[in-house]
């Protein structure tokens, strides 16, 4: 039944649009993460970690490489649309954008970054630090658009998406030995879930009071962890998904802490499970391909080893497939998670 309603939104996104928007009471979507949400602001910084050539982007409208890591859109792009916003949710560092777009809808996200700071750096990247001190001087600009009490309506009535973790493990603390032999993996966990709560303390002082933070994929099925794990059949790293499983619980109890102590609307999407779920029944949402990718042979490729100009081996119809690169999903794929977490986690914002 889930995987039928998942195909049933990307096939008919115009009348469930029509449904959301009688109900949407958020004015404003405001999205802070790694390259899950990223709409765009590694563009603008001195860092390897960039997507903005094509294939990238090739399935996005007018087929732009915009510096989303997909063919299309991802996920906050459609959850805005579904609540009646807009279609896309702009990066705040992308030029081509004012503080008129940024009025309904911004991303700070940045590809590559996390809760510990060391994991920006790994690959020079927007550290959550800054993201927040740009969500700052965000707040500046929106009160000198609106005027004060408009803007302080918006940002309190604004949903707030978070959607990061992965590259902590991934490209932090399984890769380089620093974290790694300062603590376990159970304490680097209870490390970056206090990082988390000290962010969301720090929106909910600012005036944030509709909050989702994102739990963990899968991210022991990644392409790119397959493939790593070709020794063993290139099936998905358990150990990982393990790891992604303890931290998201860890994630819901922060959750019922912060609600109790700040009053705080505040919710876990959970996009573990649905994709979990894709993967193993890929048939059950119209795909043929879950464990390699769309870019290049799918096996590792992410970045610039997918552009097109070095690699010519990206398949013709990324529908079929539940990930683009070796680390990220499709657009289908996107569609499918927002269409999730819509009805399940975001659906309190809806009413």
């Amino acid at each position: 039944m889930v995987a039928h309603k998942a195909i049933h939104f990307y096939l008919l996104t115009p009348l469930l649009l029509q449904i959301l928007k009688i109900h949407a009471k958020v004015p404003a979507i405001i999205v802070f993460g790694d390259s899950s949400v990223d709409a765009g602001n590694n563009n603008q910084i001195s860092t390897i970690l960039k997507s903005n050539f094509q294939p990238y982007g090739r399935d996005f409208n007018g087929g732009q490489p915009t510096g989303r890591f997909s063919n299309g859109r991802i996920p906050t792009d459609f959850i805005s649309e579904a609540m009646g916003i807009k279609p896309i949710i702009p990066a705040y560092l992308d030029p081509t954008y004012d503080i008129k777009d940024f009025a309904t809808g911004v991303c700070f996200a940045s590809a590559g970054t996390g809760y510990d700071n060391a994991t920006s750096d790994v690959l020079s990247v927007i550290p959550l630090w800054k993201e927040l001190e740009y969500y700052k001087e965000y707040q500046n600009e929106l009160r000198d658009y609106l005027g004060n009490d408009k803007a302080n309506e918006v940002l309190s009535e604004a949903l707030y998406l978070i959607s990061i973790g992965t590259n902590d493990f991934l490209e932090n603390y399984y890769v380089i030995p620093g974290r790694s032999s300062e603590f376990s993996i159970e304490e680097y966990q209870n490390f970056l879930v206090g990082i988390a709560g000290d962010f969301i303390t720090a929106l909910y002082q600012l005036g944030a009071r509709k909050v989702s933070i994102g739990g963990l994929p899968p991210m022991g099925c990644l392409p790119l962890e397959r493939t790593m794990n070709i020794l063993y059949g290139s099936g998905c790293i358990e150990e990982y998904n393990d790891v992604a499983k303890n931290f998201n619980k860890k994630l819901q109890g922060l959750v019922a802490k912060l609600k109790m102590e700040l009053g705080v609307q505040l919710v876990l999407s959970n996009v573990y499970d649905i994709l979990s779920e894709m993967i193993q029944k890929p048939n059950s949402f119209g795909f043929e391909d879950a464990a390699t990718a769309c870019c290049g042979t799918g096996l590792f490729e992410m970045g610039y080893l997918c552009d097109k100009l070095i690699n010519p081996f990206t398949c013709s119809d990324a529908s079929k497939y539940v990930f683009w690169d070796s680390f990220h999903p499709t657009e289908k794929s996107n569609a499918i998670i927002a269409d999730h977490v819509l009805k399940t986690s975001l659906a309190q914002f809806l009413m």
